[in-house]
């Protein structure tokens, strides 16, 4: 039998049914892991160990009482950017490095109701800014494929965390890429729902039009789990939209039924030249068509379509979000709560210094951006042209699916860079060119791995679908799982 950590989140639902073992054996055998190996990939911020020793004691009452929860009892992690009860929840940032929460955010609140076993919050990009997981408060993440290379971000922790083998599943958010493009590096699965379908309650903000939680897993089928756990409407968001959630779980074990060998028969693959331009790494290239012509061979009828191209996309991202995030973060004054520098002169003394001393120079810069293009001479040439870009960006999404099912593409143009390029902002932004798009139009969008580059380095291909269509996404994504083996390569740490 494979070591705990590395079961599959079903054979972990299976293992703890069958009495194969216990959550307190599996629990204390991941927090084993991250006490052991941790320091080498600095996945985490805070460790909840006493208290997910207490919570996995508890499962193991429910379940011999007859409790039937399937998550019950099953590990996971929250990356740091969703208030936790009790717990220190930092964003990522020196500005916040104090903080308690005094409430669970919805996504906390849904887990736990299913019973599921928090170890713990997940390090980040400060406020969720950044695309390589180098601008957190608390030192970068290093990539558990090759600890001299990024895991890609924000959500980088939650990548590496369960990439490294010290969590079955992590929670992650995405405001323009940060689910993909880390499940890119780090060789997982990553689904970033469509806007509204998980509550944004207690999920800090960084902007507010574009960020959705999601979850990420070694495949669709865990991915399926949490996102089933996190997904639902709520009264307390006024973002969050009053549909129905599927059943995603049994979606993926109903499609596993199809058979022949043309399980994608009337899937039409919308692939868009802009996606395979200038900027894009030629290993990841050919993986990508790869994939493509093995979603063909399955079935599926590539048909082309045209999008916005990627750089306007891009453009229009780096003038929105930093406007939202120059408003959301103003709350962050040294007075309420966080940060407050020492001895302030006076009142424009402590907001000064507080945000100056509180915030890493990422954020600064992109509240900079963002209140430039907020300001009285800048708005209606900047910020209310970039929403009419928004619209015109939206409408060729709907546009194109009117020809296909889903829209596929590479995640990201390049794999995992080293963790001393010191990439200058605009080179790192350049990393978001093929995600950012799916935010700006609020679509749902999955990362699965499709390759490895000649390095070894994970290659993630990107699924787009139409609103609503996670089920979608999910399935095809399982489909793809079921026929190669990309997703359960593990990396030299998790196979350790």
């Amino acid at each position: 039998m494979a070591e705990l950590h590395q079961l599959s989140t079903q054979q972990i639902i299976d293992g703890l049914a069958n009495k194969q073992f216990s959550s307190v054996e599996l629990t204390t055998h991941f927090l084993n892991r991250i006490e052991k190996l941790d320091s080498q990939v600095n996945s985490f911020i805070t460790v909840t160990g006493k208290q997910a020793l207490a919570q996995a004691e508890e499962a193991d009452k429910l379940r011999a009482g007859g409790d039937t929860r399937q998550l019950l009892g099953v590990p996971m992690a929250h990356k740091d950017i969703f208030c936790t009860k009790g717990v220190l929840t930092t964003a990522g940032s020196k500005i916040l490095h104090n903080f308690l929460s005094p409430y669970d955010a919805t996504v906390v609140n849904k887990v736990n109701n299913e019973g599921m076993i928090s170890l713990g919050k997940l390090n980040m990009d400060e406020f969720a800014m950044g695309s390589d997981n180098s601008s957190s408060y608390y030192g970068g993440v290093h990539n558990p494929w090759n600890l001299e290379r990024v895991p890609g971000g924000s959500s980088g922790g939650s990548a590496a965390a369960v990439a490294a083998g010290f969590v079955p599943m992590a929670t992650g958010t995405d405001t323009g890429g940060s689910i993909r493009q880390p499940a890119s590096f780090c060789g997982l699965t990553g689904i970033k729902p469509t806007y509204g379908r998980v509550s944004r309650f207690g999920m800090i903000a960084y902007a507010s039009s574009f960020d959705q939680a999601g979850s990420f897993g070694k495949s669709a089928l865990d991915c399926a789990y949490l996102l089933q756990a996190m997904a639902g409407h709520d009264k307390n968001d006024a973002t969050s939209i009053k549909r129905d959630v599927p059943d995603y779980v049994q979606a993926l074990k109903d499609a596993e039924s199809i058979q022949g060998d043309k399980p994608y028969n009337g899937l039409r693959i919308g692939v868009a030249k802009e996606y395979f331009g200038a900027g894009l790494n030629s290993e990841v290239e050919k993986t990508t068509r790869d994939a493509l012509a093995k979603l063909e061979e399955l079935g599926a009828t590539i048909v082309e379509v045209n999008i916005t191209d990627p750089k306007t996309t891009l453009a229009t991202y780096y003038m929105l979000a930093p406007a939202e995030a120059s408003s959301n973060l103003s709350r962050f004054d040294g007075v309420r709560f966080g940060y407050r520098c020492e001895d302030p002169k006076d009142l424009t003394d402590l907001y000064t210094r507080s945000r100056s001393e509180g915030f890493g120079a990422e954020v600064q810069r992109r509240i900079l951006m963002g209140t430039y293009a907020l300001s009285a001479g800048y708005f209606d040439a900047y910020y209310v042209k970039a929403q009419k870009v928004r619209r015109m960006i939206a409408a060729d999404f709907a546009k194109a699916f009117e020809s296909c099912d889903l829209i596929v593409s590479p995640t990201a143009p390049t794999t995992a860079y080293a963790f001393d390029a010191n990439l200058d902002p605009a080179t790192m932004y350049l990393g978001d060119v093929y995600t950012i798009g799916v935010n700006l139009a609020g679509l749902p969008a999955l990362s699965l791995p499709a390759g490895f580059d000649n390095d070894g380095m994970p290659v993630g291909l990107q699924l787009i679908g139409n609103h609503w269509q996670e089920a979608k996404l999910l399935e095809t994504a399982h489909l793809f799982q079921q026929h190669t083996d990309y997703h359960t390569k593990l990396s030299d740490i998790a196979n350790g």
